[in-house]
């Protein structure tokens, strides 16, 4: 069975990926707020990013993309039916599902990436404006937002924002259908969730060891969508402890990801102001059999109560001004390709040199893809790739990763 993630370290063997591509050209000044952006991003730009990303990611895993992998599922009739059937739930339409059944494989899962244009009416015509009968899918390169995986199981995202609700069916379909994506069960299935306040995102999900993870209450991830994530957990998988970390109402931290990742087994990077001082977040500790969640006085308190003790590396180094500038640059967003190797943007010095006196090399991905440097086993190293076009999409390399299966770490 494809589908084991019981840690944020272990050696990954295998990983779902998406390369943006033409659906974020449906990003403009007047719809980016619409589809969540801060910014315009060149589209070719970001793809040639993506692509040295995955170049990295080929050297140490089976990377399977999004794309190629839909394509195959929509070749069955079972997937295609179910996709097509729940995106009707969403976009309710009897032409688009007419159109929907009658396109191959490969034009379909083209459309449901790029979105389909509506054809626009007089008035529409007259000021050349347009609408999509189905919206394009611009933040579908974060893979981790709408599909995680805890242990054997498949989480579905249950997307704060409308506009991603496709993602979830797609990513749904995927691990439903996909025999390279097979799994013990959807546990929790964000895409059939539609109570109001019901939210999970996987940036918010992080599985530090087969029986604990830490969540993030965020703007993206309500207390009933964790309420009913960390029961199904408790319930049934192997998850005996849980740690909630009660994020700032901040559109720098939507999600957990953007202010905390594990890099090595004691080791974690942080944002220092949300973690260290007066301006700490609450972090709670909730076992299983237990009704009452315990406040605990910080996060390394907590961690160390679950047999997890780390120490932290500061995002931006020492600096206030530093951390801030790079927390907003996803300093703090780091993918592991095995424990103490992990993946960085370039561009967050400060963190890097923090990385650095920590006890990691930095190798930059041109060194590390042609062999000029070359990471021996044991040792710890981040390597670095450009991402001035993707960080404008507001994620860095642990959002851009899907992991599907790794080595357990603490076997």
């Amino acid at each position: 069975m494809p589908v084991h993630v019981s840690s944020e370290i272990g050696r990954l063997r295998s990983v779902l990926v998406h390369t943006p591509g033409p659906e974020l050209l449906a990003v403009t000044p007047s719809t980016k707020e619409d589809f969540l952006y801060d910014d315009i991003i060149d589209v070719e730009t970001a793809a040639r990013e993506h692509r040295r990303f995955v170049a990295i990611l080929e050297r140490f895993a089976e990377v399977h993309q999004v794309r190629d992998l839909l394509v195959e599922a929509l070749a069955t009739p079972e997937a295609r039916e179910v996709l097509i059937r729940e995106t009707m739930d969403v976009v309710p339409s009897a032409p688009l599902a007419r159109e929907m059944e009658e396109l191959p494989a490969d034009a379909l899962a083209t459309r449901l990436i790029e979105g389909i244009s509506e054809e626009p009416g007089p008035l529409a015509r007259t000021l050349n404006e347009g609408s999509f009968t189905l919206p394009p899918m611009p933040n579908l390169f974060f893979t981790r937002d709408t599909a995680m995986a805890v242990n054997d199981h498949v989480l579905i995202g249950s997307m704060r924002f409308g506009i991603r609700w496709t993602e979830e069916l797609l990513m749904k379909a995927l691990f439903l259908g996909h025999p390279q994506l097979a799994n013990r069960g959807i546990l929790y299935d964000g895409a059939s969730e539609r109570r109001y306040n019901h939210t999970l995102e996987g940036g918010d999900v992080h599985v530090l060891r087969r029986d604990t993870v830490v969540i993030g209450f965020s703007e993206r991830s309500s207390p009933a969508g964790i309420d009913n994530l960390v029961t199904l957990l408790f319930e049934q998988s192997a998850v005996e402890q849980a740690l909630v970390v009660v994020m700032p109402a901040e559109n720098t931290a939507i999600h957990l990801d953007m202010i905390f990742t594990q890099v090595d087994r004691e080791q974690c990077v942080i944002f220092p102001p949300h973690f260290v001082g007066p301006e700490r977040l609450p972090v709670l500790l909730w076992r299983r059999g237990q009704t009452q969640l315990a406040q605990m006085p910080n996060v390394f308190a907590a961690l160390a109560e679950c047999g997890l003790p780390m120490e932290p590396i500061f995002c931006g180094g020492d600096r206030r001004i530093l951390q801030e500038r790079e927390q907003w640059a996803s300093g703090c967003n780091f993918v592991a390709v095995r424990p103490g190797v992990v993946l960085s943007y370039e561009r967050n010095e400060g963190t890097l040199r923090a990385m650095q006196a920590a006890g990691f090399r930095i190798v930059p991905a041109i060194a590390f893809l042609t062999g000029e440097q070359r990471i021996g086993d044991g040792e710890r190293a981040v390597i670095t790739f450009a991402g001035g076009e993707l960080v404008r999409g507001g994620g860095g390399p642990r959002c851009m990763s899907c992991p599907v299966t790794r080595d357990d770490p603490w076997a």
